[in-house]
């Protein structure tokens, strides 16, 4: 039987320009959806780990779809909630030589950032579990999002299962100040913490040895 890991975050549909068009210039949008702990859980389950993804999604076609593209790379799916009215997105330009890639996020209102951790039965999520990951992401798209993620923590804690987080520091979701508040506290039930320099002074408020300035 293979380990049980279980992820939670928001899955996103992502609109690319084709090719390297700036988006002023795009006359139509490449489409996938994708997040990163949903990308963990792909990649788990590639390797042949019971990979369990957590989120909440719209009961209407585009929920249906992103839920559908997990499922068609052998993540289990049976702890996903349906409800809210959106699912997140994000527009996605690739860069040309000196010019750099651009993202513009559309998610304010999604579907998880609405959830409330009752809707979870974080109990059931982690029986048997044997490691728990997620990013400083899902915690900093809303207040909700921070609640379920340090519930989640909590509870895969209880259960006996590794909890992990990607710091993932995102300054279009919050500021220094907001992460280091939520971030600090959810550090008590973290195990395996992963970011590099720069997410650590963000994310943590500390600069780790080494870094150079």
């Amino acid at each position: 039987m293979s380990k049980k890991v279980v992820t939670l975050g928001e899955i996103m549909l992502r609109l690319s320009t084709p090719g390297y068009e700036r988006f002023v210039q795009a006359e139509s949008f490449d489409a996938i959806y994708g997040g990163g702990e949903a990308n963990v859980a792909v990649s788990l389950a590639n390797y042949g780990f019971d990979a369990y993804y957590v989120t909440k999604l719209p009961s209407h076609e585009i929920g249906q779809a992103a839920l559908n593209s997990l499922r068609r790379y052998g993540v289990n799916t049976n702890y996903i909630v349906r409800g809210g009215e959106r699912v997140g997105i994000y527009y996605s330009e690739t860069g040309a030589s000196s010019r750099p890639s651009k993202v513009i996020y559309d998610r304010s209102n999604s579907a998880i950032a609405e959830a409330d951790p009752s809707e979870f039965n974080f109990e059931e999520i982690f029986k048997n579990a044997k490691w728990f990951h997620t990013s400083g992401i899902t915690p900093a798209i809303s207040k909700n999002g921070a609640e379920i993620t340090r519930e989640a923590m909590k509870a895969a804690k209880a259960a006996g299962a590794k909890v992990s987080i990607d710091l993932n520091y995102r300054a279009k979701l919050w500021t220094p100040e907001e992460a280091q508040k939520v971030m600090k506290d959810l550090m008590q039930y973290v195990d395996v913490c992963i970011g590099n320099e720069e997410d650590a002074s963000l994310s943590l408020g500390f600069t780790p040895n080494g870094m150079y300035k």
